[in-house]
């Protein structure tokens, strides 16, 4: 059994409920122990720095000082939530004026940083990838047949000298596990490492929308049946904006967009309501008609 301090970020604890449902289920199967970390507090969302950033260094510090005294690396779910937490603890374990005043602020919170902390900080995705035996003898119901598009998003990869899990401009880890599962990817390069636009909606909305439509429509056109992707951002916006994406390409690509969590639990055996697929807005008809 693996043992990991999760740290759910605010998505999976909001408007992607879904994600947290089907982790727990998943998890269970594949023998991963998953203990929230307690009190938590969101991690910028790539947005906090830019009003105060040491506000943000102070917050994440915390959170890894916490899952730090838990005795247990950090597992997450979400892109951006790895990327802020990778950040925070390589601008502390470098900067010792920085970390000296942070922990200055922390101290009446009894949760001060501690140097070269030990505390890991990994993704479900990486887990899986560098341990495929977690899968092994555990997939019910291989989805044969099933045409996947994996869009592993921006926050994953890049800045490349710090997300170093593999190789940031060409990354199989996405294409592995789809055929662990029983799927086949299909030849979504020109697209599969794009930034979904999540976090750039509100100062950039068309823009944003253009990109949307354009990986959905890629996909489409690459004979995809679903999108997959690690980053409960990146579902949201391909899937809650597809039809807004749709209209500024001109396109008719209706395509489901599928957590991570959930394409690996229909081929655990669970069924599309035990993992909140009727939460997912896209592609509801051309799902149902897969042999999920």
């Amino acid at each position: 059994m693996m043992k990991f301090a999760l740290f759910p970020g605010c998505v999976l604890k909001g408007a992607a409920a879904e994600a947290y449902t089907s982790l727990e289920k998943v998890c269970k199967v594949i023998g991963i122990e998953l203990e929230e970390i307690p009190d938590w507090t969101c991690c910028g969302a790539s947005h906090a720095q830019a009003v105060d950033e040491l506000t943000l260094l102070t917050i994440n510090a915390r959170n890894l000082s916490i899952a730090e005294h838990m005795g247990m690396p950090i597992l997450t779910v979400c892109n951006t939530c790895t990327l802020e937490l990778m950040k925070a603890k390589a601008k502390l374990d470098e900067d010792k004026k920085l970390r000296d005043k942070i922990n200055e602020i922390l101290q009446e919170a009894g949760h001060p940083y501690t140097y070269g902390g030990q505390v890991e900080i990994t993704h479900l995705l990486w887990v899986l990838d560098a341990h495929p035996e977690l899968l092994q003898g555990k997939v019910k119901k291989p989805l044969q047949g099933v045409m996947v598009a994996p869009f592993y998003g921006c926050h994953l990869l890049r800045p490349i000298q710090l997300m170093k899990h593999e190789d940031g401009r060409n990354p199989m880890s996405l294409e592995n596990l789809i055929r662990t599962l029983g799927a086949e990817p299909v030849d979504f390069v020109d697209y599969r490492l794009k930034c979904c636009g999540f976090h750039a909606f509100f100062t950039a909305e068309r823009d944003v929308l253009t990109v949307t439509g354009q990986i959905n429509d890629a996909a489409d056109k690459a004979g995809a049946d679903l999108i997959v992707t690690p980053c409960p951002l990146c579902q949201m916006q391909l899937d809650m904006y597809q039809s807004e994406g749709q209209d500024a390409v001109h396109s008719k690509a209706d395509m489901p967009v599928l957590h991570l969590q959930q394409l690996i639990g229909l081929a655990l055996g669970f069924s599309q309501e035990e993992l909140g697929l009727k939460r997912n807005i896209s592609g509801e008809l051309k799902l149902k008609k897969l042999v999920l």
